[in-house]
């Protein structure tokens, strides 16, 4: 039996995880009830609707923000919400959020050698050559260390929390069967599927078994490239994953920070043409477009990690989406409508005039329109103020698309690459990345 604090790798008791996640219908029931009331004495039905969101997404973003493994990285897929709603709420979910993953906590040494004498045996010290017990880095389900590999190899040893699946399961649970509090946020979604492809999505990051196989096909498909680096895999098992250390002088959240422009232009057009090129290049999309999953090397190169997050898209991106980005480039607002339809992202029944739904996902293709787009915050933030604000271009359409299960880790990543790119105020050949990796938006090309 292990101390106290080896036992509470995982914060918050299984009864407090549960209890907190259950009190969500219960809130949600009185603003609803709530909001009867309020019409009942003259409030106009869309003012009670919007107050019913904003109460109910600032207590789910309340909740999650608190917790931390099934809860936490469930949050983190929600951005897809996140993005629409304003910065008054969404802003302290993110802090939370934000202070969790920053204040993770480490494992004690010997529960980290106990994982690792279970996961690689007893005489895992064997395999080798130095290894620190201090974490390098750490985050929601597990922690990195640095070590010497047997053959003289750096590398670096993912360990996951003991618990780690069995709380993220609990949760993952628990928060399908409140699957219809975030409909309140978007009535135009269809959620149960949303929720489902998103649960089975997070579990697949459990298993670093999935994660190595991702990271190797990876790892072979840029293998010697002057541009980018993906450590390869040295062994693995369901909760370990040993890769070789990829050495860097930052990530792109130190080129945000401070990174002279040339360099903010030139590894914003290196990070989105490695995100929007992979699937041709092989079949598989890295979803997590974080800064820091992106390392800068001293050499010029940028260097990719974290794998556990994919798309499988084999043959690339649906040519479907290049050709309504290039429809939406020259302006055929009833195509795009059409088009979006089709696919799923408008249920059927709900009408949008072609012209305003045009407007709404601009952001979206506006930089495709020229041979090279400055994003800023700035932009980013005007064109967020122009789609939560009330009205029919703002969330009067938001509140009527839908995002069908399989685009959902498209979305993420689309919309994770444009704040990127405008956090680091780079100015990029979009156009150009897109007629070079993204089929169907070259004319009419298919391959």
């Amino acid at each position: 039996m292990g101390s106290d604090k080896e036992r509470k790798v995982m914060p918050s008791s299984a009864f407090g995880r549960t209890a907190r996640l259950a009190a969500l219908p219960v809130g949600f029931a009185g603003r609803a009830t709530l909001g009867v009331g309020k019409r009942m004495v003259g409030r106009p039905a869309q003012v009670v609707l919007t107050d019913v969101q904003r109460r109910t997404a600032e207590q789910i973003f309340s909740v999650l923000g608190q917790l931390k493994g099934g809860a936490m990285k469930f949050g983190q897929a929600m951005s897809v919400f996140e993005a629409a709603l304003p910065d008054e709420l969404a802003g302290p979910y993110r802090e939370a959020l934000t202070k969790l993953q920053d204040a993770a906590p480490a494992m004690p040494a010997a529960t980290v050698h106990g994982v690792l004498a279970t996961e690689l045996g007893d005489f895992w010290r064997d395999s080798f050559r130095e290894f620190d017990d201090a974490p390098v880095a750490a985050a929601s389900i597990g922690q990195v260390h640095r070590a010497v590999w047997e053959d003289g190899r750096e590398v670096a040893v993912k360990i996951q929390y003991p618990g780690a699946a069995r709380a993220l399961r609990a949760d993952l649970r628990q928060i399908a069967r409140l699957s219809r509090l975030f409909s309140v946020l978007a009535p135009g979604l269809d959620v149960k599927p949303l929720v489902a492809e998103l649960q089975a999505r997070v579990e697949e990051e459990l298993d670093y078994s999935l994660e190595a196989a991702s990271q190797e096909v990876f790892a072979a498909a840029y293998d010697g490239d002057p541009v980018y680096v993906v450590p390869k895999v040295v062994t693995h098992t369901e909760r370990v994953l040993v890769t070789e250390w990829l050495e860097s002088t930052g990530s792109l959240a130190a080129v945000i920070a401070s990174g002279t422009q040339e360099e903010r232009d030139e590894r914003g057009e290196q990070f989105v043409r490695f995100l929007i090129g992979s699937p041709r290049r092989c079949g598989l999309l890295h979803a997590d477009p974080h800064p820091g999953n992106f390392r800068t090397l001293a050499d010029g190169r940028l260097g990719v990690v974290d794998f556990g997050a994919v798309a499988r898209l084999d043959g690339g991106f649906p040519p479907v989406i290049g050709g309504l980005l290039r429809k939406a480039v020259e302006g055929d607002a009833e195509a795009v409508t059409e088009g979006l339809r089709t696919e799923g992202f408008i249920r059927p029944g709900v009408k949008i005039e072609p012209e305003v739904l045009s407007a709404y996902v601009a952001p979206f293709f506006e930089p495709a329109t020229v041979e090279a787009f400055g994003f800023s915050r700035e932009w980013l933030r005007e064109q967020l103020a122009r789609v939560t604000s009330p009205g029919a271009e703002g969330m009067g359409t938001a509140m009527k698309v839908n995002l069908p299960p399989e685009y959902l880790l498209i979305h993420r990543v689309w919309t994770g690459a444009i704040g990127v790119l405008s956090q680091l105020e780079a100015t990029a050949h979009f156009r150009q990345i897109l007629l070079d990796e993204l089929p169907g938006f070259a004319d009419d090309r298919q391959d």
